[in-house]
């Protein structure tokens, strides 16, 4: 791996905590990075244009290019002026991170929509407003790279998280399509589930907070954000220096294709559930072949 001279990057929610370490790192690694941020509260409301536009200038101060943006990513006209804006700087796009994200926390029995919606405006419906029109860009070019920032919480679930955690595991599905989609024109799509201290977890996280930098996120974003990156539509949790993969995994299971009933189930339900031999599919063509092969 070398740098990333020369490319083009959107961050969003990179004002603060994780989305900036990913602008100032992937600018020290050569990028042009478009710095986006609403600047609003932890719960969206509100908005302030100084956090983008601090970061942006600390990385010309490094000697690097970027421009401050702040577009909401959940309304599709000022997603669409992000794309265009990066472009009209920096004359390409390469490279888009979804980091944005605003937290609504609530038991699910006192969970409303207005509480509900928002957050998977922000983070499902934000992350498609952005690399919609991005994607059209790098697949007419023949390259592109995105990384989206999903949770354990969606992945694994939490406790008063229903709204995040369902935009968070609907981003996982949202890679998986675009790594799928995208593999003939060379753009690659992964997500990542990060642990860090933030505005966003400082109260959540205790004394383990002190360990989790939000910097040591960043290096596994540059790297999937690199040309040389291999892996496309994966999952990787990362946090304080550690870096793992997560995967979703099928059993062999049990088939009865002429007599399969709730009985017959219940009395082979160790077998559905043995994860011995479980396998791995990278897409939906490789999951129905294990039908295939099980019912032949």
């Amino acid at each position: 791996m070398t740098s990333l001279d020369g490319r083009v990057a959107i961050i969003t929610g990179a004002g603060r905590g994780i989305g900036r370490e990913h602008a100032l790192l992937f600018a020290d690694e050569g990028a042009k990075v478009v710095v986006n941020d609403l600047g609003g509260a932890n719960d969206g409301e509100g908005s302030d244009q100084t956090p983008a536009e601090e970061v942006a200038a600390e990385i010309r101060a490094r000697g690097g290019e970027a421009i401050a943006n702040a577009d909401n990513v959940a309304d599709w006209e000022g997603a669409q002026h992000l794309v265009n804006s990066a472009i009209e700087a920096f004359g390409d796009l390469d490279i888009v991170v979804n980091n944005a994200g605003i937290l609504r926390d609530k038991s699910f029995h006192n969970m409303d929509a207005e509480l509900f919606d928002p957050v998977i405006d922000v983070h499902l419906r934000g992350a498609f407003n952005v690399t919609q029109p991005a994607w059209k860009v790098m697949r007419e070019q023949g390259y592109g790279r995105i990384v989206s920032t999903s949770s354990a919480a969606g992945i694994f679930g939490n406790f008063g998280q229903a709204n995040y955690g369902a935009a968070k595991m609907g981003l996982v599905g949202f890679t998986n399509v675009l790594a799928v989609e995208g593999a003939k024109y060379d753009i690659k799509a992964n997500a990542i589930a990060p642990l860090a201290k933030t505005r966003m977890t400082e109260d959540l996280l205790g004394g383990l907070g002190d360990k989790l930098n939000p910097e040591l996120v960043s290096p596994l974003v540059t790297y999937l954000a690199h040309e040389s990156c291999e892996p496309t539509g994966r999952v990787f949790s990362v946090g304080g220096g550690r870096v793992a993969e997560v995967f979703i995994a099928e059993t062999v299971g049990y088939a009865n294709t002429t007599d399969l009933t709730p009985e017959d189930l219940a009395a082979n339900w160790a077998t559905v559930t043995d994860r011995e031999g479980y396998s791995v599919p990278s897409q939906i063509a490789e999951e129905t072949a294990l039908f295939l092969s099980a019912l032949s």
